[in-house]
């Protein structure tokens, strides 16, 4: 079985790539990494990002604004929505509540939350969802502007299981990130375990949380393989069989053609 991975989540448009990123592309395709979303942190990335999936057919892009990034003026519900009208985005976000770094205020922060998850709704694409030292209050906001019915994403998710459980419920998936392969940090493990097999998704969030044995070097799409690889052994399965199964769901997940 040949190896297709997907890596649900990164920011190919940095800057930290630019001086390589076309190598950079080589060598996740090289690695078995046939697609990626990249992910948008503020607003006014969208044209950008839309130029920059215009330019290869194995990428695709999201439509947001980070609970953290101060923004000049709210985004709005239609402003949101018109920018996700791209035949090439396929999510909202990311958004979220983020008390580890306060830059933005918490009441604005679950303001632009319950916008985004309102967005979602309405253009029927899932919801990218940041959650930092604010699992309760995420959690309430995702239950309150029900969140079911658009789905979409725990992004780098590192919580316990019963926070997890509780975002399945209401009809997340589940995606991990480089940190499930540090030492430290068996007990997410043993969540990516649980997951159920329909709602697992892996991602690298590049350019941060380089996995093991890349801890502290840039972090690329191609590295979603050691994402995968750990993974599969704390659930017991071949690297091939968690590779397919993550990529059928990233399909779906982002109504994506296979």
């Amino acid at each position: 079985m040949p190896l297709s991975l997907f890596d649900t989540h990164c920011h190919i448009d940095f800057s930290h790539f630019d001086e390589d990123r076309d190598e950079v592309y080589a060598r996740m395709q090289q690695a078995g990494v046939e697609r990626i979303v990249a992910v948008s942190v503020e607003m006014n990335q969208a044209a950008a990002l839309a130029a920059l999936t215009e330019a290869r057919d194995n990428v695709w892009f999201s439509v947001g604004s980070h609970p953290n990034h101060e923004e000049t003026t709210e985004p709005t519900v239609e402003q949101i929505c018109a920018l996700a009208d791209h035949p090439r985005c396929v999510a909202v976000g990311e958004t979220g509540m983020d008390f580890f770094r306060q830059h933005v205020e918490p009441e604005i922060q679950q303001h632009r939350f319950r916008t985004h998850i309102r967005a979602a709704k309405e253009t029927g694409k899932p919801v990218i969802v940041h959650m930092r030292d604010a699992d309760e209050v995420t959690l309430k906001v995702m239950q309150d502007e029900g969140v079911v019915g658009c789905g979409g994403i725990m992004h780098c998710f590192s919580s316990t299981w019963e926070i997890a459980s509780k975002a399945l419920d209401m009809g997340m998936c589940i995606a991990f990130s480089g940190n499930v392969t540090y030492k430290r940090n068996g007990e997410l493990r043993d969540v990516a375990r649980q997951v159920p097999d329909d709602r697992l998704l892996i991602e690298t969030d590049a350019p941060y949380l380089a996995p093991v044995p890349h801890r502290g070097k840039r972090n690329e799409p191609t590295y979603v393989r050691d994402v995968a690889e750990c993974i599969a052994k704390v659930r017991g399965v071949e690297l091939e069989t968690l590779a397919a199964m993550t990529t059928r769901n990233a399909l779906r997940r982002f109504n994506i053609e296979e």
